[in-house]
């Protein structure tokens, strides 16, 4: 004979079932939680690891007044320098505010590099990529009256003998130290032999460049784009994927004259670790519409810049690219810890 389910047993099943139900619901609601629109509920810092007057701080002011001109937050907002370390110490501020979106920071290379070299304890992958605004290429420039006319010509030289030219850099580890490294690389000339020459600034290794001190710089473009402009150098290569426009639309990249290097002094946004996808899509959009605006255009193409924003994902597999690569030529410069 059939047995009938008691009442008991009704009971402690309704209650299974109300019990799965509000677990369920809970499950939902915390997705909700981490997809629902999220903005800003109290004052926000752009936090910069350098003093102020750099070029890091100079990017950085100009995206939090473009901010405040469009009134893209709705609360207050204040740019915030913690130099030291190589960024180091700014990348640790943002960090002690771990999942905590109204802190965000302007970076560029040494946000890789500086993990790599044994200066930083935080890497790539413990900040949350929200946007890369644009990109600086690097080039290589010699005096006018150098006897070097191109970059193939250079090249050549320091595949025969990479002591054979001094090249004037900013600084040990950086953008212009890089892109030469990267360059004679893929000739296959041997880095470690390179003669580079570190100098306080840009304007330190121009000065030494004109007083025939040295015979090619490795920097950034304002300054070498001005000196050309003045027929005082001649620009022999630019780490661009392709050529560029404006000042710079007849100059060779460095591909077309055989080595396939690419490489920026890219500008870009982070926040702490541990943000939310919404909170990351707040700040995406925020910084979408700072690119977009007619005085970003204008100030990107002022500096001979190029305007390439990239979205978190985007950004996030861009920094595992640039680490995978600047790894192997650090450890070859014998600077990879």
């Amino acid at each position: 004979m059939k047995k009938t389910p008691s009442m008991r047993q009704y009971v402690l099943s309704s209650a299974r079932v109300v019990g799965l139900l509000l677990m369920a619901a809970g499950l939902l609601g915390q997705v909700h939680a981490q997809t629902a629109s999220w903005k800003p509920e109290k004052n926000v810092e752009i936090v910069v690891g350098t003093s102020p007057g750099g070029g890091q701080d100079t990017s950085a002011r100009l995206v939090h007044k473009l901010i405040q001109d469009r009134q893209l937050l709705e609360v207050a907002s204040a740019v915030v320098n913690k130099p030291g370390g190589g960024t180091a110490i700014g990348l640790a501020y943002l960090n002690q505010h771990a999942g905590d979106p109204h802190y965000v920071m302007l970076l560029t290379v040494p946000l890789v590099t500086n993990y790599i070299r044994g200066l930083s304890e935080i890497s790539y992958a413990d900040v949350s990529p929200l946007a890369v605004l644009f990109e600086e290429y690097i080039v290589a420039a010699v005096a006018a009256n150098s006897p070097i006319k191109n970059g193939k010509e250079l090249l050549d030289r320091l595949k025969k003998d990479p002591a054979s030219l001094s090249i004037g850099i900013a600084s040990v580890g950086a953008g212009g130290h890089l892109a030469v490294a990267l360059a004679a690389k893929a000739i296959g000339a041997d880095v470690k032999k390179l003669k580079t020459v570190s100098f306080k600034s840009a304007g330190d290794a121009i000065t030494a460049l004109l007083g025939g001190h040295i015979d090619a710089i490795s920097a950034t473009t304002a300054a070498p784009v001005r000196l050309r402009e003045a027929g005082k150098a001649r620009i022999l290569a630019i780490a661009s994927p392709r050529r560029l426009g404006g000042k710079l639309a007849d100059i060779p990249t460095w591909r077309e004259q055989g080595a396939g290097v690419v490489f920026s002094n890219w500008r870009g946004m982070v926040g702490p670790r541990g943000l939310t996808t919404a909170q990351i899509a707040y700040w995406e959009g925020v910084f979408a519409k700072v690119a977009a605006s007619n005085e970003f255009k204008r100030d990107v193409e002022k500096n001979q810049w190029v305007s390439n924003v990239l979205k978190s994902d985007e950004m996030r597999r861009f920094l595992k690219e640039q680490h995978d690569e600047l790894k192997v030529v650090l450890a070859d410069l014998g600077m990879a810890k």
